[in-house]
C-alpha cells in the first residue's frame, strides 16, 4: 500500500459522528478536533497558509475573499481554498451589502411553510475575524482530502439547481 492509500484509509475510518456540529444547516468539524486527531495519527503533518503580499487571503472586488491552505503529510501534499461567506454562504466583500432573502410563515392548515415575501438582509464588510475563522475551516476542509471527514462534503458537489432553498 503507497503512503497516499495509507493515510487516506487511516483518516477516511476515523469515526467523526461524535465530533460533527452544525450551523445555518450544513454540518462541519471543529478545526482543533480536526487538528488533533490528525497529529495523534500523523504527527510530522505539516500545514501553511497561503500568502498574498503579506496577507493571508487574496480579494478580488468581483469575487470577494478567498483563502488557501496546504497540508503536508510525508510526501502527499493537498491544497485548498475556501471563500470567505456571510450567512447565505455567499463570499463576502470588502464594502457593505445587501441581498434579498424570502420570508415564511407556518400555516396551520396545510402543516407548512409558506413564502410571505423577502426582506433585505445588509453584511458588513468582511474583517480578519471571518477571514480567521475561513482559514481554519479551509484547513479541515483539506484535512478531507486526505480522509478526515470527507463524508461530511459528500453532498456539496450536487449542482446548485438541485439545492432547493426553503
Amino acid at each position: 500500500m503507497n503512503n497516499n492509500s495509507e493515510i487516506y484509509k487511516t483518516l477516511r475510518e476515523t469515526n467523526v459522528t461524535e465530533h460533527v456540529d452544525q450551523k445555518n444547516g450544513l454540518n462541519y468539524l471543529s478545526w482543533a478536533w480536526a487538528v488533533d486527531e490528525l497529529m495523534k495519527k500523523y504527527p510530522e503533518a505539516q500545514y501553511e497558509v497561503e500568502r498574498f503580499n503579506g496577507k493571508p487571503y487574496l480579494y478580488d472586488p468581483l469575487t470577494g475573499y478567498m483563502v488557501f491552505t496546504r497540508i503536508r503529510i510525508r510526501d502527499i501534499e493537498h491544497e485548498m481554498w475556501l471563500p470567505v461567506m456571510d450567512e447565505k454562504n455567499k463570499a463576502m466583500l470588502d464594502h457593505q451589502y445587501t441581498y434579498t432573502v424570502a420570508t415564511w410563515e407556518y400555516n396551520k392548515e396545510t402543516k407548512r411553510r409558506e413564502k410571505i415575501g423577502t426582506e433585505e438582509k445588509t453584511v458588513e464588510p468582511a474583517t480578519m475575524y471571518e477571514i480567521n475563522k475561513t482559514i481554519m475551516r479551509c484547513l479541515v476542509k483539506n484535512m478531507a482530502m486526505f480522509g478526515l471527514g470527507i463524508s461530511i462534503y459528500a453532498d456539496e458537489d450536487l449542482p446548485e439547481a438541485e439545492i432547493t432553498e426553503e
